[in-house]
């Protein structure tokens, strides 16, 4: 499909670690895909620019991001600033400024990996995050600050037009999956506002989409279904808040966060999406080298097929099957021993090498 302006923020933490491993397997796919190409380039947004310059992405920043076509992104986080200062200021400055208003998050149980319910079942999920407002709206503040009665609010912020799009992007994408089927997630019995219209929009369209089983579910009783019964459940669609928790238990449930990948869609592309693992910025372990790169390169899955780089996508996801399904080179958080260099070769290798 022609060269593909690839930007990339590897971020803070062990974020260089992960992209610096999944950048290097993509570059091998271009050997591999006669024509795949990728032009880069690596930018030092982050905390470390942050306490030098005093803004983690500079002015024009964002609008910039524009030019490119995908945007790879590491983490965001240091123990040296706040972490609301850090989000605001990076990755939702992004998502929020570049319309990234659909979140996906695949969840599946691969080959060899063993996750922590018993009997291992059959677990392939894909959560729908709405990414533009609900509980992440920004909405709110502060009065009275330092007295007594100090008074703070967040502002749950709904729109019929958000509620819709993220919506329908999760029907179209129920489409392409087995069950066809859709779940909408909630708290409208306690949240009589902005989650009854989100209701509301959901029961307004859903007959245009005949071909998919809907329900809605409370996200308490989702919590609860996803660990007695992960089988039946398929494609979700939640709020900012309500499908960033339920989908680190996924990830969970699944083996660990560092396998889990996410995308941040603009599915208009009219402005570039971003992907990114959603393990954070692990400070714990940088420098270690064992860090889990499989994360981030399943999140190069999802930025191929955003691509429309279907077949690539397909031989990297296999090649991150073939690593777990052999369980030679798992990392630490998978009940291996592996460091990321010795996860990222072997990838390389079932790249180079699928049907050995």
């Amino acid at each position: 499909m022609g060269t593909h302006k690839i930007a990339i923020i590897p971020g803070d933490g062990i974020g260089p670690e992960v992209i610096s491993a999944a950048t290097e397997v993509l570059m091998r796919l271009t050997t591999i895909e006669a024509s795949l190409d990728f032009e880069t380039e690596e930018l030092d947004w982050g905390s470390e620019r942050y306490l030098k310059k005093g803004h983690m992405i500079p002015p024009g920043g964002v609008e910039a991001l524009r030019s490119f076509d995908a945007i790879f992104f590491g983490s965001a986080g240091d123990p040296r600033i706040p972490d609301h200062v850090t989000l605001w200021n990076l990755r939702l400055a992004i998502c929020q400024g570049l319309d990234q208003y659909a979140n996906i998050r695949p969840a599946r149980l691969l080959p060899g990996i063993e996750g922590p319910l018993k009997g291992s079942p059959e677990i392939d999920m894909l959560i729908i995050r709405e990414n533009s407002e609900g509980e992440y709206s920004g909405a709110g503040g502060r009065v009275h600050s330092s007295l007594a009665h100090e008074v703070a609010t967040d502002v749950s912020l709904f729109t019929s037009k958000g509620c819709e799009q993220v919506q329908r992007f999760a029907f179209e994408k129920a489409r392409g999956r087995k069950q066809k089927k859709l779940t909408l997630v909630t708290k409208s019995n306690a949240q009589r506002h902005g989650m009854v219209l989100w209701d509301e929009v959901f029961e307004s369209i859903k007959g245009d989409y005949p071909d998919i089983r809907t329900e809605r579910v409370l996200v308490d009783a989702m919590a609860a279904r996803m660990v007695s019964e992960p089988e039946s459940v398929d494609v979700v669609v939640a709020s900012n808040l309500h499908a960033d928790i339920l989908s680190d238990l996924a990830a969970a449930l699944t083996g660990s966060l560092g396998l889990a990948p996410t995308g941040n869609i603009n599915p208009e592309k009219t402005t570039p999406s971003m992907f990114e693992p959603i393990h954070g910025s692990a400070f714990d372990i940088i420098g270690h080298g064992s860090a889990n790169p499989l994360g981030a390169i399943w999140s190069a899955v999802l930025m191929l097929e955003q691509l429309d780089e279907v077949s690539a996508a397909q031989k990297l996801m296999q090649a991150i099957e073939s690593v777990c399904r052999e369980g030679k080179a798992l990392p630490r958080d998978l009940g291996g021993q592996a460091s990321t260099r010795d996860v990222t070769d072997a990838v390389l290798e079932s790249l180079e090498n699928p049907d050995s």
